[in-house]
Order: structure tokens, then sequence, then C-alpha cells
């Protein structure tokens, strides 16, 4: 498996399981654990024997005492198809120096898409730039983490491309990458109809370490993707700055967990390893 820059990364994340945080629909055996239940010697519940049932699954020690046919019931465990889409407009280029947004952005994805590979998951990607979309369909099979490294590193974060029509071609987990600088309304919305539809959902939102301590010396800020739009930022204006974006990242917060959107804040320089133990950690299954 080809994973070019990203090995020491696969290396720390190694073992680290991504659970879903709520029961899944009923599919291919998995880690996951299903809406419906099954049988199996891993006891649940009991129902009623039903014509059909396999007679061995029966509880003989039940039945002696009531004189009534039970069978036990356990969780039926499924996977989870997951699709990444990364948000590679030009925002994410910043800043012009390493450690950037968009690196950020790919280190999660390989980072987490070998957390859900880990679990049998298939996964899928689609990275959307200026310059067009590119996607792969969620697969489960061992070359795949390769497949996203390389798609990722082919593609450049530029121009501008509306998220809001990805995320319904999703898979049931649909994770989106972003800085949440573009169609943030129109994303939102979807996100929140596929969460309705039964989806999990999932965004990361990626801050720059400068966009929260921007430079102290006067500097002339210009939109990555509009350079027509250009504000200068003095010392007397920074305060203002900082209380408009403070008001932005909680707005964006506190409206994606109201529609029941897993979010989390990460910065350009966080550790992406930690950050991907954060996220993927596990949480009570809901049904």
């Amino acid at each position: 498996m080809a994973v070019g820059p990203y090995g020491a990364l696969l290396d720390a994340v190694r073992g680290v399981r991504w659970p879903a945080r709520r029961a899944v629909a009923a599919g291919a055996p998995g880690m996951h654990q299903a809406k419906s239940r099954g049988v199996a010697p891993e006891f649940a519940e009991y129902r009623p024997y039903r014509q059909g049932d396999d007679p061995k699954r029966l509880d003989w020690k039940l039945l002696a005492r009531s004189d009534r046919a039970f069978v036990r019931l356990a969780p039926d465990h499924a996977v989870l198809a997951t699709t990444f889409i990364v948000d590679a407009s030009a925002s994410m280029a910043f800043p012009a120096e390493e450690p950037s947004k968009w690196t950020q952005a790919k280190r999660l994805c390989v980072g987490l898409a070998a957390a859900a590979h880990a679990g049998a998951d298939p996964v899928g990607l689609i990275v959307a730039s200026g310059a067009g979309l590119r996607r792969l369909e969620p697969r489960s099979r061992a070359g795949v983490l390769g497949d996203i490294a390389r798609s990722l590193d082919a593609a450049s974060a530029t121009g501008s491309q509306p998220l809001a029509p990805l995320v319904a071609s999703s898979a049931a987990r649909c994770v989106l990458i972003t800085d949440c600088l573009g169609d943030f309304a129109e994303w939102r919305a979807a996100l929140a109809r596929h969460v309705v539809r039964g989806g999990e959902a999932v965004v990361l939102h990626i801050v720059s370490r400068q966009e929260l301590e921007p430079a102290t010396d006067a500097v002339l800020a210009t939109d990555p993707e509009d350079s027509a739009l250009q504000r200068p930022l003095f010392a007397a204006t920074r305060a203002g700055y900082r209380a408009a974006f403070d008001a932005f990242r909680h707005e964006v917060a506190r409206t994606l967990r109201a529609d029941g959107v897993q979010y989390a804040e990460l910065r350009d320089d966080e550790p992406s390893d930690a950050a991907v133990r954060r996220i993927a950690r596990p949480a009570e299954v809901t049904r």
C-alpha cells in the first residue's frame, strides 16, 4: 500500500477503530451495532420461537421451566460505509507556509479513513476544488487507503466548489472536512437532511492558528477566493476581528450540533494522530 508521507501517521493510529454513534442499518457483517437483532449465542433478550427459527437457538432450560419456547436474541453487527468530503477551496491553502489547513485536512482524512477501514468499513472520497471533483466510491479492499492518499496529494486547494450537492451522494456516514468558509447554510441544510434520513454526519472544522492569533503588524487581508475583497487589519481593528471570528466559530458549532451533526474544531498545528484519536473515541450508541 503506497501511502507516501502518511506512513508515520498510519503507524501512530494503528489499532484505532471508529465506532458508529448510532445503530446502523443491517447489512454486511461488521463492527457496528445494527438496528436489527439476530439470533446468536451472545445474549441480549428473548423473543418467542417462530416457525423457521433454528431449533438449536432455543433456550431449552427456559422451555423446561416455563413450557414456553423462546430464542435468544443478540445485537446484529454491520459495516458503516463512509464518504469523506474534503474541501479543497482556495481558503484551505492558508497559510502559505506549513502547517496549512489543507495539509491538516489531508492528514485527518487519511488517518480517519484508516480507523474506519480497520473495522472493515468501506471508505470513499470526494475532493472538491475549483479545478473540479475527484471521486472514489466507498470500498473495503486492501488498497483503498493508498488510493485515497494519492487522490488527496494529486489535488490542490484552489478556487471554490459548492459542497452541499455532494452530501446527497455520500454513504451512510458523511464526513465533511472544511474551514466552513464556503456555502455553509446550504451544506448545513443538506447534512441535517442526511441525519433525518438516518445517516451519520460529521463536520471537522479546520482553523488556522494564524486565524486565531493574527500578526500584530498592519496587514491587508484578502479573500483567497475573491481577490477583490480586501480589508486592512490594524491594531485598532484586530479586537473586532477576533470577536467576530469567535462568534462565527461558536455559531457554526451551535447550529450543527443542534441539527444532530457531530462537530469538532481542529487547529492546523494540532498533531494529526491525536486529532484522529479524539474524533474516533467511542461514544454511547443511540438507535
